[in-house]
């Protein structure tokens, strides 16, 4: 018998992370950043907002601009005119790219996961409670 799940719990989602070999990713909080960069113009902001320091934005800002054959973030140092940040063709390709797979990808699944969302346990049991093989 299906068990009901609460009406409050949140609805269930994918999250896509695209693995290019061993030295590239893109996933929800890469492109997650390039979208906070292109809001804000920065990528100190965009970090802020996203709870993250400016050393690990700026991390993964290279890490992206080294990973495309083009960078994603083109960026100028602060100084008496301010720095700033935005996206290159190249970054705004990717993200729209990345976002419109995401989209694919949750259609293409929808059933599938509400079927696996049916399967569960209307409340997880205490790890001690597991019965063997079930």
């Amino acid at each position: 018998m299906k068990e009901s799940r609460p009406e409050t719990q949140s609805p269930p989602r994918l999250r896509l992370r695209i693995l290019f070999g061993t030295d590239a990713m893109l996933g929800p909080g890469k492109a997650d950043l390039l979208e906070r960069i292109r809001e804000t113009g920065s990528i100190a902001a965009a970090g802020r907002a996203m709870s993250m320091s400016y050393k690990r934005a700026w991390s993964l800002v290279e890490e992206m601009n080294r990973a495309f054959r083009a960078p994603l973030v083109d960026s100028s140092r602060g100084g008496a005119k301010g720095g700033g940040a935005h996206l290159t063709e190249t970054g705004e390709e990717v993200l729209a790219n990345y976002r419109a797979l995401e989209e694919t990808i949750a259609e293409a699944g929808a059933d599938r996961i509400e079927t696996l969302r049916g399967l569960l346990r209307e409340t997880p049991l205490p790890p001690s409670d597991i019965p063997e093989g079930k």
